[in-house]
Formats: C-alpha cells, sequence, structure tokens
C-alpha cells in the first residue's frame, strides 16, 4: 500500500470514494483518523492535519472529485479588480457555476460560503472564456469566468433598477475587454434579456471596443422584454430600462 503522504496533498478535501480509488480501503482510512493522520472536515469529508483552509482549496477539490465548476459572477469580477468600481452590495459568497451540481458537504463547511448558480447564461459544458489560475504552493488550476464571461454572467442576474444601476458602476471599468471574445461570447449565451442589457450597457458607457461588436451576428430575439417595471423601452435593444438613462435612445413604456 502506498503511503497517505503520496497521494493526499496538503489542503486537499476528499471523501472516501477517493481514498478507496487511490488505494485505501475502509480499514486503512479508520486507522488514519485514529492515529490523526486524517481528519474529518465535515461528515464523510477529510484532510490532512495542516494550516486553514482557503475557498481556492474547497474548489480544487470539487474538481479533484470530478464535478465540473469554475468561479464566476461576481467572484470573478472581484478577483479582476472590479469590486473597486461597485459602490454597495459587494458580497463575501463565493460564486460557482456548475454544470452537474454541487455536493451538499459543500454548504455545511463552517469558514465558507458558497452559492450554486444554478441557471447559467451559456449552454452546459460550454468554456468559451474561461481561464485557469493558478493557486497555491502547487499552482493548482482553477477556472475562473473571464471578464467579458463574468459580466454577462452578472448581468443575466439583474432584475431591477437598483441592479442596472450597479452594473453601470461596475460597467465603467471594463474599457478593456477584447471584442473578439465579447462577440464570442455573445453569439454562445442563450439567454436574450443578458445579450440586450450587455449591449445596451456598453453602449450607454460609450466603450470603444462596442463599436466592433457585430450585432447582426448575435442572435437577440424578437420582441420587447421587461427587465425592469414601469422602466422606459429602449428603441433599439427593446428592453425596459431606467427612465433617466440614455433618454435619447428610450421612449416612455406604458
Amino acid at each position: 500500500m502506498q503511503s497517505l503522504s503520496s497521494v493526499l496533498q496538503e489542503g486537499i478535501l476528499v471523501n472516501r470514494t477517493w481514498l478507496k480509488e487511490s488505494g485505501f480501503d475502509r480499514p486503512a482510512v479508520d486507522y488514519f483518523l485514529r492515529a490523526g493522520k486524517l481528519e474529518a472536515v465535515t461528515r464523510g469529508i477529510y484532510r490532512k492535519p495542516g494550516p486553514p483552509l482557503k475557498w481556492q482549496n474547497v474548489v480544487y477539490s470539487l474538481l479533484l472529485l470530478h464535478y465540473k465548476v469554475h468561479v464566476g459572477h461576481m467572484s470573478s469580477l472581484k478577483y479582476y479588480g472590479y469590486q473597486h468600481y461597485l459602490a454597495i452590495g459587494e458580497t463575501s459568497e463565493i460564486n460557482l457555476y456548475s454544470s452537474n451540481g454541487l455536493p451538499s458537504w459543500l454548504y455545511r463547511l463552517k469558514d465558507f460560503s458558497f452559492k450554486h448558480m444554478n441557471r447559467s447564461p451559456f449552454p452546459p459544458n460550454c468554456r468559451l472564456g474561461l481561464e485557469e489560475i493558478s493557486f497555491g504552493t502547487w499552482d493548482w488550476p482553477i477556472p475562473y469566468s473571464t471578464p467579458e464571461r463574468a459580466f454577462i454572467e452578472l448581468i443575466s442576474t439583474i432584475n431591477n433598477e437598483n441592479g442596472i444601476n450597479q452594473a453601470l458602476t461596475m460597467f465603467e471599468g471594463a474599457v478593456n475587454l477584447r471584442p473578439m471574445q465579447v462577440q464570442g461570447l455573445l453569439e454562445a449565451c442563450i439567454h436574450i434579456k443578458a445579450k440586450r442589457l450587455f449591449l445596451w450597457l456598453a453602449r450607454t458607457l460609450k466603450h470603444p471596443w462596442y463599436k466592433q461588436i457585430n450585432i447582426g451576428m448575435i442572435n437577440l430575439g424578437i420582441g420587447k422584454r421587461q427587465i425592469i417595471p414601469h422602466g422606459a423601452l429602449d428603441k433599439e435593444f427593446q428592453i425596459t430600462v431606467p427612465k433617466e438613462v440614455d433618454g435619447e435612445q428610450t421612449e416612455p413604456l406604458f
């Protein structure tokens, strides 16, 4: 039997199934627990004793346990520094997208607050706009949404005027988005409202990359879409937006 230290790195969370696949049967695992070579983090989840975990340890462990997960939405934007543009509403939640769900034990961890973003604006298993960020001593690769994808993920969850105003504040800093990646992501996106609102934000803020987007290649659906009640209808993208923003492009919606 190979040693536990040779197969289990410090900071990794595993279950009994993983340990069994690595060559350790139930008696061996029980011995490691009694001997202090393993400790239970929560019911059925174990680690080698060591320094306090970071949330990135948990996310990488999910990847090792075959969960198709990536860091996205506000958590990704925070990593790239866009939280500096956010006046209110900053959260300590870690936003995770996963096409095959997340385990229940994740929500029993006391030191972290994970949020499963279960409605992605992209098709299942779409990897466009994801990049791996190295973490820890061993440079563990953790998938993050790029800023381009993360903004679309964020915008897909907006459903009120306050959300639009916060998005406007954050999106002011999005002057360096890559137009080719934006184009590909908008073409792949399956959330009609998110695409229309993303383009409206970019046009309203007059970002230079907006002029390079080929809107004709993007499926924007048909008909009017309500994002906020009692807003003004934007003539180009046919969505309701705050009345006081970009009035030249909008008309009252009754």
